[in-house]
């Protein structure tokens, strides 16, 4: 039954006009979702077309990233004042230098938030999302070839403490954990502006489930979140007009489910905190199916390491990366194509700043970055064979509460 309401609702985006463009404001203001009757005429599937609706006239030429680019590292200041979009561009050799900071329009909590994604890249890397926990609201950005950012627009969340967002094919999805939290999905209309959608505000397992994570699977047709509360991964398939369908969960193989990173299509990678207990972390692989049903491949594998928290991996999802918050370490592992794991780098963990959090690996799968929250810094590492890791580099001076890394 389910996949002939999938099917219907295929040829019906088929029959669907396509979109014009227009110009976009160059004041971005606060949007509240338009109304329910709005068609997926509205709704911008690829970069391509959210580029032309936008008429950008800074680099027009620009449809995608492309290698001579500036690659950059972005994170937000979570700030209660005003929240920023930090920037960082990459040197050749891996290394940061600072590049400015770009307000989102919104605002932060400035302390923690207990997540992992709260930035999100376009598939083509041109287009930033970032979420603003203070405000309850998300910002759109185009990235210039230069790294540096234009603010787009922003809109309300469609709930209470946005912590994590993703992005895939023009949908976007965010994970508000305040309140009775929830999850709720926007995309780009043809005015290339932000708009919820209708009927894609889902409820958690629980009120009070205290979630970290969203994320798409690898084929975009299912939404994963962690909820560290209640020791569960819940997930909702996608249907072919972006909304999610029934809600499925899983029972997580270890005890407080937080960040987690997708490897190899549908294959992801959680990190399981154990309610920061010592020596106690650990990770476990799961399968997400494109109907959202998940399954588990291999854990609790022990790390031996404390408050097991954020987790990167390589573009071949065969090395990963876990933050251990309370050790002040990283720990590198593998994973064979079937999600078995393993210690990489000899079973060592690798030093860093003070209370590691959010980690992100480049595209090219050569450098590893780490943002540390007990001393505001970002720590740059080479990576190297059986994910051995070299410390090249640390950036200070980032805000209090400062949260989310993704590399461009």
């Amino acid at each position: 039954m389910k996949r002939t309401i999938y099917l219907s609702a295929f040829i019906l985006t088929l029959l669907i006009a396509s979109c014009t463009k227009e110009p976009l404001n160059s004041d971005a203001t606060a949007l509240r979702g338009l109304s329910p009757d709005q068609s997926t005429s509205e709704y911008l599937t690829s970069d391509e077309q959210i580029f032309e609706a936008l008429s950008i006239e800074d680099n027009a030429t620009q449809r995608s990233y492309v290698p001579g680019n500036q690659s950059s590292v972005y994170s937000i200041s979570n700030e209660v004042s005003a929240n920023r979009v930090l920037v960082y561009n990459r040197n050749s050799d891996g290394t940061l230098t600072e590049a400015g900071s770009y307000h989102t329009g919104g605002t932060g909590t400035g302390g923690g938030l207990g997540n992992q994604g709260a930035l999100a890249l376009s598939d083509s890397r041109i287009f930033l999302f970032a979420v603003n926990p203070g405000s309850n609201e998300i910002s759109f950005f185009y990235i210039r070839g230069n790294g540096s950012l234009l603010l787009l627009d922003k809109i309300d969340s469609g709930g209470e403490g946005p912590v994590s967002i993703t992005f895939h094919r023009g949908l976007i999805y965010v994970l508000n954990s305040g309140g009775t939290g929830n999850i709720a999905g926007f995309a780009v209309n043809r005015h290339g502006k932000l708009f919820e959608l209708s009927d894609s505000r889902k409820d958690l397992s629980s009120e009070m489930a205290g979630a970290a994570q969203i994320s798409f699977n690898g084929s975009g047709k299912a939404l994963v979140v962690t909820e560290k509360a209640t020791n569960t991964i819940t997930s909702y398939p996608v249907n072919a007009l972006g909304r999610p369908g029934m809600m499925q969960t899983f029972p997580s193989a270890g005890m407080t489910p937080f960040g987690f990173s997708f490897g190899r299509g549908n294959t992801f990678f959680v990190s399981e905190a154990a309610g920061g207990a010592d020596n106690a972390s650990t990770v476990s692989s799961y399968f997400v199916n494109n109907w959202g049903k998940v399954s588990l491949l291999d854990g609790p594998f022990a790390t031996n390491a404390s408050a097991a928290c954020w987790v990167a991996t390589t573009k071949d999802g065969l090395n990963l990366f876990v933050t251990n918050t309370a050790s002040n370490d990283v720990s590198s592992l593998t994973a064979s194509k079937m999600g078995e794991l393993d210690f990489g780098n000899d079973g060592n963990t690798t030093a860093s700043d003070m209370g590691p959090i959010d980690a992100a690996v480049d595209h090219q799968s050569k450098y590893l970055y780490v943002l540390c929250g007990g001393d505001d810094s970002i720590v740059s590492y080479e990576i190297g064979d059986d994910g051995m890791l070299t410390q090249i580099d640390t950036d200070a001076g980032l805000s209090d509460g400062a949260s989310g890394l993704v590399v461009r």
